[in-house]
């Protein structure tokens, strides 16, 4: 794997030349319509096939996994334009195995809501070891907030991917709410029903484990934060059900703000089997513009976060979105608007803006001005940002990466992922 940053002048068929690939492939490798060349500065992943299959009448995706050993996920995750679906036809050319060293295996996991578009999720799903709808939240009266789970956990378990239970403080309008995970930490004869109705979910939907992301804990219910975790785990052991804790992004233990406060990454981080490190949202709806994920941030995050937990029960957490920013930026009046990273390609294209990339952060950027005359500043992630985070789960010894979300399709980020890992 190579990542081509595409000059003037340049075209899908200029650099499938260059580099001797098939023009159709790289296209689709790169989100096709969507995320395909075009832009000055855009990042192209450029794959190297080493076995080449022709499919022929009778062939099966099953039966050409089966005739080269290897598993049927990876057949998927060598071949994206499958989309995950089991489908392929005399002609198809499907690639076996690429010319590539992966640096290392790893553990993935990515986060849904229900109303994901299927195609998406179906495409995305051979990459992700395990899937996490989101979300279970808590009622005012403490239990369980229902999900509709049914489509995502039928898929997860059609490919293979291990879905996880997700437990959050939201309420019924989307919020999370302090209130809602005060009620429970504060009151012991709440939290017994409510790892009941933890077990019985997993059991009846066959959850593999439980993610708990309670956010804006009040300070003062720190430790009691950390003994509910640790007690929910003390239940799901015998059950072999590991239980993950999102933590927000510190890089000191006594940092202030409410999102981190009762976030004590040395008690939660003993207390819970895994740990998942939500390193992103640096850039956020609110904030000026900026990288979402910048590397000298999350290096820090990382450095403070192996003194307190074991690096091999951490997750990193990946981002896979972008903001547009109107300018001038006015602190509590401008409001950026989440977008995709082919969106974030799109948007350059059609505005003639050169892609920049900025060193510092490793993440992409540019400006353009709209058609009303509003200038705009975009950041997003590509192929050299995703790679750049990726090697830190090497580096630091890392369990894996989490992906914050997976609702929007992201060809050269999975590519990107399956060249440098064994999952």
């Amino acid at each position: 794997m190579l990542i081509h940053v595409v000059q003037a002048g340049e075209t899908i068929y200029s650099i499938a030349a260059q580099y001797g690939v098939n023009p159709a492939r790289l296209m689709s490798d790169n989100g096709g319509g969507e995320e395909g060349a075009g832009g000055v500065g855009q990042a192209l992943v450029v794959l190297f096939p080493r076995v080449i299959h022709a499919v022929t009448e009778g062939d099966t995706l099953s039966s050409i996994a089966q005739a080269y050993g290897i598993s049927l996920r990876q057949l998927y995750r060598n071949n994206y334009f499958l989309g995950g679906r089991d489908a392929v036809y005399p002609g198809n050319a499907l690639v076996i195995s690429y010319v590539s060293r992966p640096i290392g295996s790893i553990v993935t996991n990515g986060y849904a809501y229900p109303h994901i578009r299927r195609p998406t999720l179906q495409a995305s799903l051979p990459y992700m070891t395990c899937l996490t709808p989101f979300t279970y939240g808590i009622t005012a009266a403490g239990s369980l907030l229902p999900l509709q789970d049914g489509l995502l956990l039928s898929d997860a378990a059609a490919i293979g991917t291990t879905p996880l239970m997700h437990l959050s403080s939201i309420t019924e309008t989307g919020d999370f709410s302090n209130a809602r995970s005060t009620l429970i930490l504060t009151n012991p004869a709440l939290q017994e029903p409510l790892i009941e109705e933890i077990i019985a979910t997993v059991t009846e939907k066959g959850y593999r484990g439980v993610d708990v992301d309670f956010e804006f804990v009040p300070p003062e219910e720190r430790e009691a934060y950390a003994a509910f975790v640790a007690r929910l785990r003390e239940r799901l052991a015998p059950l072999h059900l590991p239980v993950i804790v999102a933590l927000a992004p510190k890089t000191y233990a006594g940092q202030k703000g409410l999102l981190y406060e009762a976030h004590d990454y040395a008690l939660l981080g003993a207390a819970a089997d895994f740990a998942f490190l939500m390193t992103y949202e640096w850039g956020y709806t609110y904030g000026p513009p900026m990288a979402v994920s910048p590397l000298p941030q999350v290096r820090s995050v990382l450095d403070y976060a192996v003194t307190e937990i074991a690096p091999e029960k951490i997750f990193l957490g990946m981002p896979n979105y972008g903001y547009d920013w109107p300018l001038p930026f006015q602190q509590g009046v401008t409001a950026a608007r989440s977008i995709s990273n082919g969106t974030a390609v799109r948007l350059a294209i059609d505005h003639g803006a050169e892609i920049q990339y900025d060193e510092r952060a490793q993440a992409p950027c540019f400006r353009y001005t709209d058609r009303a005359g509003t200038a705009h500043e975009v950041w997003f992630e590509d192929a050299r940002s995703t790679e750049a985070k990726l090697r830190l789960v090497a580096e630091y010894g890392f369990r894996g990466a989490g992906y914050w979300n997976l609702m929007r399709p992201f060809a050269q980020g999975w590519n990107v992922l399956n060249s440098l890992y064994n999952l």
